[in-house]
């Protein structure tokens, strides 16, 4: 199959719910949630919900490998097995880019030359990354230190909806790189490519290194286990704020990836042609449901006209419709609420004195009806203190703000709770690289808003944006720490107190 050929229907009739030592592990009185298709609104899979006794089992499950078999393999071992990983994720790539596109909306095209790519090479990447982890001796005369890194033991990764395959790996391969066994809890809305792979890894490493829980109270669950020493999160602000105070209980460590309010900054000596593009794929980019989203397009006064005329053109030639359909560029919302929260956005934006200066076209097939659709949507005069401007909408909702000086494009790109990216397009190297030193943020871009290279950088942002860092060689320091061993060094007495008299 191509990123362009016909879908061959993968069949979702089958068990899904909690995995645990390299298999399936269903309860009897289990409740269950249904996973619905963002298209059509019609249900794809029935999930079991992981009960706490389930999600204890799982982590008591991952414990066990880790003490009897994962902590005991070398770094090569383990890279070996994650190299196998990469080539069974590889092979089903196909049927994974199906399993996403039904489930979360977005076009297959986007998930099979992204998503699932990102995931085999992460896995890959950090296979790589395995034997780096050296320690270190250090002379201090008598005594000599052996620094060594060792993993945490049993790690819980929560993700969200929107980029299954990517966060699945973002995560779980530096953390099992570094020796750490792994639970995994994908969102609900969407957690059936997850789910798969698990299933699929699974084939290829020990019982119990790599287990999954879902549900709506598997998260709680899991962040309140005493067994759980490490906790990476990807999702909202304010959830990311329930897991730790969770997480702060027991004093586990968190790595947390949180929302983002990002500014694209068009400058007044921008190449027009690039700020439309790049403004197109920051924005609209699956759906605009990215925390990365470009959801405020800052932009010069001499040039705002301009610019919304033509990044208006641009986005009603975007085509809305079903991620199996190759022409599909924009895909429904994941689900009915989702739905509900971004038009309920857009009506905040009006009522506050936004206006649409352009939208895009829902489908017209019958089939598509009961879909969860948004219109990629621009609002022109967007004052920075707007509801819309503030907080994270999650939906192809662009605002399009116009400022004067650069020192009040800083102030606006900076003034919100959140700090993840920034873009700035110009043709002076020299202003970009002064504004970025400015600019409150995790990631700059320049004249590109090219997401989908992250891998071997790091990701990560400041502020409400959370902290920590993906993607990059040092995220695997996220997943170890440092012991200090120390022995008489034989180059001389090691000094006593009280001192000998």
């Amino acid at each position: 199959m191509t990123e362009d050929s016909p879908a061959v229907t993968v069949p979702l009739d089958r068990a899904w719910g909690t995995f645990l030592g390299g298999g399936w592990a269903p309860e009897t009185d289990a409740p269950r949630f249904d996973v619905r298709e963002p298209a059509t609104g019609r249900p794809l899979a029935t999930v079991e919900a992981a009960t706490d006794t389930a999600v204890a089992n799982a982590v008591a499950d991952s414990r066990r490998a880790y003490d009897t078999a994962w902590r005991r393999t070398t770094p090569r071992e383990r890279a070996g097995l994650m190299h196998e990983a990469a080539a069974v994720i590889r092979a089903h790539a196909d049927e994974l880019a199906e399993i996403e596109a039904r489930e979360v909306g977005k076009p297959r095209r986007d998930a099979l030359r992204f998503d699932i790519s990102y995931c085999s090479a992460a896995f890959d990447y950090y296979a790589g990354l395995a034997e780096t982890l050296h320690g270190e001796i250090v002379d201090s005369g008598p005594i000599e230190a052996r620094v060594k890194y060792e993993p945490y033991g049993v790690v819980a990764a929560i993700l969200p909806f929107n980029w299954p395959p990517i966060h699945f790996s973002k995560k779980s391969a530096p953390a099992l790189a570094a020796g750490n066994t792994v639970v995994i809890k994908p969102g609900e809305q969407a957690p059936l490519t997850v789910l798969r792979l698990v299933e699929l890894v699974n084939q290829v490493l020990p019982p119990g290194v790599l287990n999954a829980v879902a549900g709506p109270t598997a998260g709680p669950a899991l962040t309140a286990n005493p067994l759980v020493e490490r906790i990476t999160f990807t999702g909202a602000t304010a959830t990311g704020q329930a897991v730790l105070r969770s997480a702060a209980a027991n004093l586990t460590y968190a790595t947390m990836e949180l929302g983002g309010k990002n500014a694209l900054i068009v400058l007044d000596d921008a190449d027009m042609d690039v700020a439309v593009d790049t403004a197109i794929e920051g924005m609209f980019y699956n759906q605009g449901e990215a925390c990365t989203s470009t959801a405020r397009l800052l932009v010069h006064s001499s040039r705002y006209d301009e610019f919304l005329d033509r990044f208006g053109a641009a986005a009603r030639e975007l085509v809305v419709g079903d991620g199996l359909d190759p022409r599909t560029d924009i895909g429904a919302m994941v689900d009915h609420r989702q739905q509900q929260q971004v038009l309920g956005y857009l009506r905040k934006g009006l009522d506050e004195g936004a206006r649409v200066t352009a939208q895009g076209t829902l489908p017209t097939d019958p089939r598509l009806a009961d879909g969860y659709w948004v219109a990629p949507t621009v609002l022109a005069d967007v004052t920075a203190d707007m509801t819309v401007a503030q907080e994270e909408i999650f939906g192809p909702i662009a605002c399009v703000i116009r400022y004067e000086t650069e020192d009040e494009a800083v102030a606006i790109a900076n003034g919100t709770a959140y700090g993840l990216t920034a873009a700035i397009i110009t043709e002076d190297h020299f202003r970009a690289s002064r504004l970025a030193d400015r600019l409150e943020a995790g990631m700059i871009f320049v004249n590109n808003y090219m997401r989908r290279a992250f891998l071997g950088t790091p990701f990560g942002g400041v502020k409400g944006s959370g902290f920590g860092r993906e993607n990059a060689a040092e995220t695997l320091h996220e997943f170890v720490r440092a012991k200090n061993i120390r022995f008489p060094s034989g180059k001389g007495p090691v000094p006593t107190w009280p001192p000998k008299r």
